[in-house]
């Protein structure tokens, strides 16, 4: 497959979306989890006996040094044997309430919230059908009230982290004072297939299990201004589809191997980072600002040669996507949660300061580009 690399078409369409009113949302709140085993890039080589130097350099050049795993059990000859994908979906609805929940109550526990304090719940998937879906499962597992409204966003891919969270940002701002929480949670390791190809090297090289939270929630106007909630404030989003790329990224049937597998083109880093700076600068439109403004940057960790691509076509630095990186080198991909990894670790670092502003920006299937602006 080939994909055209042509410059990006002008900007034109709709404007980004800026949330209304005085008091927008703030994120108040953050958490993250992993599940099953870290392995280093040579341990998971070793595990499945894999040989062929073309697969052992992909994995061995990713930039990755260890992810959390949760691979079957050598058999009594010492093969790891392929999960049916019946056993893939069971795996998956394990892994995302385990880890949903762990992050879920990490979250509102940064948030100063309990789980009484919920009043939205919308969790992210990609890596596994459910139905009824993750949020019921977790309203059930943890006890939420049942009047606590929901939502579900299957199927979208890395990018839905942000997808997420424009929508669930509407809310907060419809519903002053009540609380809110994203919720992303992928068992990658239930999307994995075990075969000698490049197409299966490039994927199970890259991705780890991991959920992440994050907890929104707008001022009620009788709010004391002292009680106003910390965190950035959300101001607006902006996207960008690149339709001719539409097969650049999916999840389909392999009839051969009977069972869902992932495919990624080789082109896509450089397809991505192609239109980063189109859909960048249409999320600064209006507001006054230039890239140069923007104090934190925290981007999906897609892949090394993403990142990469993403640094030289928006002039940043190495510096500038540091959380990027370090997700990446520990954890790996972890598809629609990895953005709330960068974000975690920039609040742990404590170096953003009032008026500071962020992008946050997550890629996916589509190919899809997805943006939101913050300011502290």
């Amino acid at each position: 497959m080939t994909i055209g690399l042509d410059a990006p078409a002008p900007a034109g369409g709709t404007a980004p979306t800026r949330l209304p009113g005085p008091r927008p949302p703030r994120i108040v709140g953050v958490g993250t989890a992993t599940a099953g085993t870290a392995y280093s890039q040579p341990d998971v080589l070793d595990a499945f006996g894999i040989t062929d130097p073309k697969v052992r350099s992909v994995f061995l050049n990713s930039a990755i040094e260890r992810r959390h795993l949760t691979v079957p059990e050598p058999d009594e000859h010492g093969v790891r044997v392929p999960e049916p994908q019946g056993d893939l979906l069971d795996k998956h609805k394990r892994l995302a309430v385990g880890m949903g929940a762990e992050a879920l109550r990490a979250c509102l526990k940064r948030a100063g919230a309990e789980l009484g304090d919920l009043r939205h719940l919308c969790c992210v998937t990609t890596t596994g059908f459910l139905t009824p879906g993750l949020s019921a499962l977790l309203i059930r597992e943890l006890g939420i009230d049942r009047h606590c409204s929901r939502s579900d966003i299957v199927g979208m891919g890395c990018n839905a982290g942000l997808n997420a969270l424009n929508v669930v940002a509407g809310w907060a701002a419809a519903h002053p004072g009540e609380l809110a929480v994203v919720l992303c949670a992928e068992a990658c390791s239930a999307a994995y297939a075990f075969d000698s190809t490049l197409r299966t090297a490039v994927v199970n090289s890259l991705f780890g299990d991991g959920a992440g939270a994050v907890a929104l929630r707008s001022p009620a106007p009788d709010d004391h201004p002292a009680a106003t909630p910390e965190g950035p404030r959300v101001l607006a989003f902006a996207s960008c589809i690149i339709p001719e790329a539409v097969d650049a990224m999916r999840y389909d049937w392999d009839r051969d191997l009977g069972r869902f597998s992932f495919f990624l083109d080789p082109q896509v880093p450089y397809v991505v980072g192609a239109h980063a700076e189109l859909v960048v600068d249409r999320l600064l439109d209006g507001t006054g600002l230039r890239r140069s403004d923007i104090r934190h940057w925290l981007v999906h960790s897609g892949g090394k040669k993403v990142i990469d691509s993403v640094v030289v076509n928006l002039g940043l630095t190495r510096h500038d996507l540091r959380h990027t990186v370090g997700v990446l080198r520990d954890h790996g991909n972890v598809s629609s949660g990895s953005f709330l990894f960068s974000y975690e670790r920039l609040l742990d670092e404590r170096v953003t300061r009032p008026g500071d502003h962020g992008v946050l920006m997550t890629m996916g299937p589509g190919s899809t580009i997805e943006t939101a602006l913050v300011q502290w």
